[in-house]
C-alpha cells in the first residue's frame, strides 16, 4: 500500500469514527494522527520478525489522541482490514488480526486506567472533609462533595445543576461575578482565590474560602471550574468580635474613643461641603468621691448605669454615645445639626441625671458638666473636634457643675 493509498485509508477511518458518532472538531489534525497511526499498522504488517504489540501502542495512541470512546477499537477494525489486503506478506491476515487484537487492548487498558483513577478519585472526593465543587463556565454545579453539601445543608443530589449564586450571599454576587466571569473565564486558565458568605439552607449566613481554579477539557471533557473550599465561619467570628473589641468599652459595653474617632472620619471623608456636626462631650462631677467613699466595685456600677441612662436618652434620636475612659462620654450628633438640636441633646443629656443611681440600696446623687461644640466637617479632624468640645467642658466646670457650655470653633482651614 502506496502512500496514497494509506492516506485514503485515514481519511475512511476519520469518517467511520465520526459515524459511529463520535464527534470531533479539529478534522484535519485527526487525519494527520490518524494517517501516522496507519503508516505504523502497515510497517508492522510487513515487519520481521512481527511485534504484535504495536497494536497495542496504536490503541493506547488512539486514546491519548482523545478517541476515548469504548466503540474505537469496534469501529476501526472493518477499515484497517483494508491494509491486509494491501500488503505482500503472505501472513497479514493473521498479522493484521493480532494488530487489532492489541488495539483494542491497548485502547482498553487506557479507558481501565482512568476508569480506575476516577474510582479512586470519586472516594477522595467523597471522603475528604475539604469542600470540592465543580461547575461549568457559567457556574452551574456538575457536581460537589458531600463536605460542601454538609456546609450548605443540601443534598448532594439537589446541589446538582444549580447556580452558586443560589447559595451565595446575595451582597456577594458582584463580586464573584467579577471575578470569575470578567477575568478567570475569559483568561481560559489561572486560579483565583474567593472569601465569601453563603446562605445556608437554614437562612443562617456562614464564610467560606475557595481557590477556584480553571480547568482546560480533555478527552472529550468540556472546560469547568474546579473549586476547593474550606469554612472558615469561626474565623471570621473572631475575628469580627476581636474587631467590637476592639472598639468597645468592656465595662459599659458603649463605643470607645477608637471607634468615635473612626465614626468622625467616616463623617468628615462623607461630608457635604456645608455638612456641619455636633458633639457633647460629658463628665460626671464628683465622681473621684464616689470611688474613695464607696470603692470602686460600686463606682463601676455607677458607670455602667450613667452610660445606660445617656444611651437612653439620646440613642433613638440617632446619637452616637461612647465612653472615652474614666467617666468621660461623648455624645456624637450627626448631620445634619445645629445649635439648636445639639442645646437639645445636652439637655437630655443633664436630665438623665436628675434621679439617684442605686447600688445595693444606696441612693448616690450624682450630676454631670457638659461642653458641645457644632462645627462644619470640611477640613476637619477628629482630634481637633474633640479638643474643641473638650474646651467647652473645661469651662463648663469652671463656673458651676452641672451645666453646659457651647464652646465656639472657628472654622477649620
Amino acid at each position: 500500500m502506496d502512500d496514497i493509498d494509506r492516506a485514503a485509508l485515514a481519511r475512511t477511518w476519520r469518517q467511520a469514527l465520526a459515524t459511529g458518532g463520535i464527534e470531533r472538531t479539529d478534522t484535519s489534525a485527526d487525519s494527520r494522527r490518524l494517517s501516522g497511526l496507519v503508516d505504523q499498522l502497515a510497517a508492522a504488517l510487513d515487519a520481521e520478525p512481527f511485534d504484535a504489540t504495536v497494536g497495542v501502542g496504536v490503541g493506547a495512541a488512539l486514546w491519548a489522541a482523545d478517541f476515548t470512546d469504548p466503540m474505537v477499537p469496534i469501529l476501526s477494525a472493518p477499515v484497517l482490514h483494508a491494509l491486509a489486503e494491501g500488503s505482500a506478506h503472505p501472513d497479514a491476515g493473521v498479522r493484521l488480526g493480532g494488530l487489532l487484537a492489541g488495539l483494542g487492548q491497548g485502547h482498553q487498558r487506557k479507558v481501565d486506567e482512568v476508569n480506575e483513577q476516577d474510582a479512586r478519585f470519586r472516594v477522595l472526593f467523597d471522603s475528604t472533609g475539604v469542600a470540592i465543587a465543580i461547575g461549568d463556565t457559567d457556574g452551574i454545579l456538575v457536581d460537589a462533595n458531600p463536605a460542601l453539601a454538609d456546609m450548605i445543608g443540601i443534598p448532594v443530589e439537589h446541589l446538582r445543576g444549580i447556580s452558586v449564586y443560589d447559595f451565595a450571599h446575595p451582597d456577594d454576587r458582584d463580586t464573584i461575578r467579577t471575578l470569575l466571569y470578567e477575568k478567570l473565564v475569559p483568561a481560559g486558565e489561572g486560579t483565583v482565590t474567593l472569601d465569601q458568605r453563603l446562605v445556608r439552607a437554614d437562612g443562617s449566613i456562614g464564610w467560606m474560602t475557595f481557590a477556584i481554579t480553571y480547568v482546560r477539557g480533555s478527552h472529550g471533557r468540556p472546560d469547568c471550574l474546579l473549586a476547593i473550599g474550606a469554612d472558615v465561619t469561626e474565623r471570621h467570628l473572631l475575628q469580627e468580635e476581636l474587631h467590637r473589641q476592639a472598639r468597645h468599652d468592656p465595662l459599659t459595653g458603649l463605643p470607645n474613643r477608637r471607634f468615635l474617632l473612626e465614626r468622625i472620619e467616616e463623617l468628615i471623608t462623607d461630608a457635604d461641603v456645608d455638612a456641619r456636626t455636633g458633639l457633647c462631650f460629658a463628665d460626671l462631677d464628683h465622681f473621684k468621691h464616689v470611688n474613695d467613699h464607696y470603692g470602686h466595685r460600686v463606682g463601676d456600677r455607677v458607670l455602667s448605669e450613667a452610660a445606660d441612662r445617656l444611651y437612653r436618652a439620646v440613642h433613638e434620636s440617632g446619637c452616637f454615645v461612647c465612653r472615652l475612659g474614666g467617666d468621660e462620654f461623648v455624645a456624637l450628633i450627626e448631620p445634619p445639626t445645629d445649635g439648636d438640636k445639639v442645646s437639645l441633646f445636652a439637655d437630655r443629656m443633664l436630665a438623665a441625671f436628675d434621679e439617684p443611681v442605686v447600688v445595693d440600696g444606696i441612693e448616690i446623687e450624682i450630676s454631670a458638666s457638659i461642653g458641645t461644640v457644632v462645627t462644619s466637617l470640611a477640613h476637619a479632624d477628629a482630634e481637633s473636634l474633640l479638643d474643641a468640645a473638650d474646651t467647652g467642658l473645661r469651662n463648663a466646670k469652671r463656673n458651676s457643675k452641672g451645666r453646659w457650655v457651647m464652646h465656639t470653633q472657628p472654622p477649620f482651614e
